[in-house]
């Protein structure tokens, strides 16, 4: 019996949750429901796809995405775990931590009383995985795919000391046109500017002009991209994030990148759920800390 079938058969769900071999031989997960539609991949519990029924696509992924092993998927809803950027004191390790490019393995499946559909991931721990974390913790991501997507980034620590924990779900919007959209929610917040450097306070809306890499800190539990092509908001609210991250690479940046398109920059924007920065996570031992996001859209 194939992994795939094996999946199938002890998490699979009729008419509602596949388990099925994706591009490159890569484990895949197709959701459906009469409410709305997700695909992940599991190299990364990577979702690349939601939709609600009737409405366009939430989430942005790249044409040019690489589907390889170790390498991260270039759109969708990548996981930043442990840590949320370089690491704090050892360049060496991987930007953003080993989440979002090792296996994950299925731990529950179910079909709720709505006629949502829930699945659960747990990382795979690996030597290399240890090596660059040798904390004991364990890491578990739920997502619950309905008219709205629910996403819950769960982190226990299993040792006997406190863990510095940063994360994030670093999630591509798909946008009709960048240069148009706002992202409101974030006036007042002060953020670190990572293209023009130093510590800023946000006056109104947020709006894309060139490159934009900012950590706001101390955000609020909402926040809402503004997009008039394609005649939508959409809502973004969050439990146990202090930070929220908005990213966009421009031209330039895009073009030494490779896997996003010449354009893909005009038709994506990252805004991010996280603690990052000064806005990390102290996890006492035996802890639990859950990271968790909703995703919806209303039309304007």
């Amino acid at each position: 019996m194939s992994i795939v079938d094996e999946l199938n058969k002890t998490f699979g769900m009729t008419d509602q949750i596949t388990f099925l071999s994706g591009p490159a031989g890569m484990a895949v997960v197709e959701i459906e429901n009469s409410l709305g539609c997700a695909s992940m991949a599991l190299q990364g519990a990577h979702l690349v796809g939601f939709q609600a029924m009737g409405e366009q696509p939430l989430i942005w992924m790249s044409d040019e995405a690489v589907f390889a092993p170790g390498k991260s998927l270039r759109g969708g809803v990548p996981v930043c775990w442990p840590w949320f950027g370089p690491h704090a004191t050892d360049s060496s390790l991987p930007g953003h931590g080993p989440a979002r490019t090792v296996e994950w393995k299925p731990v529950a499946s179910s079909s709720l009383e709505d006629g949502r559909t829930s699945i659960s991931f747990e990382m795979v721990e690996t030597d290399a995985t240890r090596r660059q974390c040798a904390h004991p913790l364990r890491v578990q991501l739920h997502v619950t795919v309905g008219s709205t997507l629910q996403m819950t980034l769960e982190t226990t620590n299993l040792g006997a000391t406190p863990f510095t924990l940063g994360d994030a779900l670093h999630t591509y919007f798909l946008v009709g046109d960048v240069r148009q959209a706002q992202v409101e929610g974030l006036d007042g917040c002060d953020y670190l500017d990572k293209v023009a450097g130093g510590k800023h306070t946000q006056q109104g809306a947020v709006t894309i002009a060139s490159e934009v890499d900012r950590i706001y800190l101390g955000t609020g539990h909402s926040c809402a991209i503004v997009d008039p092509v394609m005649g939508r908001r959409i809502l973004i609210r969050s439990e146990g994030s202090a930070s929220t991250i908005v990213w966009n690479p421009w031209i330039e940046k895009t073009l030494r990148m490779g896997d996003l398109g010449p354009d893909g920059y005009l038709k994506m924007l990252c805004v991010e759920t996280a603690n990052a920065a000064d806005d990390v996570v102290e996890l006492a031992a035996g802890a639990t800390h859950r990271l968790a996001v909703e995703y919806s859209s209303e039309a304007l």
